[in-house]
């Protein structure tokens, strides 16, 4: 039986996508709102070594950017827990790579559109949507006046639908590949396999595919990722804590600022409320 690995890791992810430009070309053109007569043809790898740190979930973002032969920047981004600051994260990168495009003197004319791309394996968005598509516009004329130059897209894989008549078939097939293949992987789905592109992923995340370093480093990155989960849950659950006790001090202010107003003796007060009688005193 073949033994799979999980794209979503930074190995497993780096070595089908940032290894093989025509497999980023399909998927790409499969997932993004690409004007239908300027698809992507080929891609130049570009380096990561702008990309802004983020101190929690700092191990566990795999990243490739590259740009395509009529100059748009492509950087896209596979993020297992969902943060608030990857949103920053992405548009940060996505804007340095826009304002990186001219040297001194250029005209901005010559300046291409950028692509930002995040794939999600939790939800952060309480609604049913799941591909979540930003861009600049005339908040007044949203359908008129646009600024195509940066973009912003993200998307939940946990969230997007198996078949759909309104959705590009290679979309969602290109998902399903992301959502489906790990571990845990048994038999793989004919209709992944029927699109060569998708196939020749299946194969590139198989655990065959790598050699002993390769696999330690998928071990250290699963490991990572439960690390950090840990100290997320940790951090949320001090959070709670704090607002609870913060919750109980301002209740006990309310029954004190009450008792005040109705004369009772200040001692008294204290007595009841266990607030000190300075901090009555104040209120």
């Amino acid at each position: 039986m073949l033994h799979y690995l999980d794209p979503k890791a930074d190995v497993v992810f780096k070595k089908i996508f940032g290894e093989h430009p025509k497999l980023l070309i399909s998927f790409l053109n499969a997932i993004l709102p690409l004007p239908l007569d300027r698809p992507i043809v080929s891609l130049e790898y570009l380096s990561n070594e702008q990309s802004p740190k983020i101190p929690t979930l700092k191990k566990t973002i795999a990243d490739v950017k590259c740009k395509d032969s009529s100059g748009r920047y492509f950087i896209v981004e596979m993020q297992i827990d969902w943060i608030d600051s990857f949103k920053q994260r992405l548009l940060f990168e996505s804007g340095q790579a826009f304002v990186k495009q001219l040297e001194k003197g250029e005209d901005y004319h010559f300046l291409q559109p950028v692509y930002g791309v995040a794939l999600l394996a939790t939800s952060f968005d309480g609604s049913e949507h799941w591909y979540h598509h930003y861009q600049l516009i005339n908040v007044t004329k949203p359908t008129v006046e646009i600024i195509e130059h940066l973009q912003l897209v993200f998307i939940e894989l946990k969230k997007f639908p198996v078949s759909s008549q309104t959705e590009k078939r290679l979309r969602l097939l290109w998902l399903r590949f992301l959502r489906e293949i790990n571990h845990k992987t048994k038999e793989v789905s004919s209709d992944l396999l029927e699109v060569p592109e998708i196939s020749q992923a299946i194969e590139l995340a198989q655990e065959s595919a790598y050699n002993a370093a390769e696999l330690n480093s998928y071990e250290d990155y699963w490991s990572a990722v439960s690390t950090e989960k840990s100290l997320m849950s940790g951090k949320f659950r001090e959070g709670e804590a704090s607002g609870f006790q913060k919750g109980r001090e301002e209740e006990r202010r309310s029954v004190a600022r009450e008792m005040k107003k109705q004369g009772i003796a200040i001692s008294l007060i204290a007595a009841c409320t266990g607030l000190s009688e300075e901090v009555i005193q104040f209120l």
